[in-house]
């Protein structure tokens, strides 16, 4: 979770600002996502879409066959920056 108090301290924002600022973002990359657009932030990284087809699955306790419904899921893939900061 990103705190909002000290993005405005290294921003040099007020709590406030920095509060709409995540909202903002947030907002605007839920509704691009949707779209099936692709968000690409240089040297952090870039989400986007994937989708997963239905599937059987199975019930551990039963072993009955349990179906799974496709859908969509947010991935996210680490820029070279970020992946060079963490290891």
């Amino acid at each position: 979770m990103i705190d909002a108090d000290r993005l405005a301290r290294e921003a040099g924002l007020t709590k406030g600002s920095a509060e709409r600022c995540l909202d903002a973002f947030n907002d605007v990359t839920t509704e691009a996502l949707k779209k099936g657009d692709r968000i690409s932030l240089i040297g952090f990284g870039s989400f986007s879409i994937s989708k997963r087809s239905a599937r059987t699955g199975r019930n551990p306790q039963t072993g009955d066959a349990v179906g799974s419904a496709g859908r969509k899921d947010v991935r996210f893939k680490a820029g070279a920056e970020l992946s060079k900061a963490v290891n």
